[in-house]
């Protein structure tokens, strides 16, 4: 796996190492041992699938607070998404900063989410699939988000979107709920 840390310490976009051939190609997608040597979160405890039939479906923003923060690794598998992340971290020098990548079922691109970020996407295409491997269970009550177009954050999206859900399109403007407490522990 090739491993390129974005300007989001401890995000990382993956790519596929591919060994080709005439029969194609062959590459990990998954590796605990070289995440772990990247001292990324490796615990994965579930795995998800996100269908979407139209091209503009937007998901996000999306995080859970503590002690239920998550890592994800995301893939499309059929289709494009243009995958967001922002730094949700107060005491991070790119704290509510965002980047954007585009993964495609062509690509083959992985997009590593840290915990204590938030994550959306928005489909490329029509009947596109994205999967995620991810370090905790979901858990209702922890769940938070982030309105997509909060100008807290001003993301700059590459279509407007065309189908959003009623909890996302009405999550309030942000806030931050990461503050430390006295004890060393995030405030839930």
């Amino acid at each position: 796996m090739i491993f390129t840390e974005t300007k989001l310490k401890g995000a990382f976009i993956l790519d596929v190492k591919k060994l080709e051939d005439e029969r194609g190609f062959f590459g990990r997608s998954w590796c605990e041992r070289e995440m772990e040597e990247h001292g990324l979160n490796a615990n994965v405890v579930q795995a998800n699938v996100s269908y979407n039939h139209k091209k503009g479906t937007l998901r996000g923003m999306h995080y859970q607070l503590s002690p239920y923060e998550e890592t994800k690794l995301v893939r499309c598998t059929r289709g494009a998404i243009y995958d967001v992340i922002i730094d949700l971290r107060p005491e991070s020098p790119t704290y509510k900063q965002w980047i954007g990548v585009e993964l495609t079922a062509d690509n083959y691109r992985m997009l590593f989410v840290p915990e204590r970020f938030g994550h959306g996407f928005i489909t490329l295409e029509d009947n596109t699939d994205v999967t995620y491997q991810v370090t905790q269970f979901y858990t209702p009550g922890a769940e938070r988000g982030i309105r997509w177009n909060d100008p807290a954050f001003n993301i700059e999206w590459p279509i407007e979107p065309v189908i959003i859900s009623e909890k996302d399109k009405v999550h309030p403007d942000y806030k931050n709920e990461f503050e430390s407490s006295t004890e060393g522990k995030l405030l839930v």
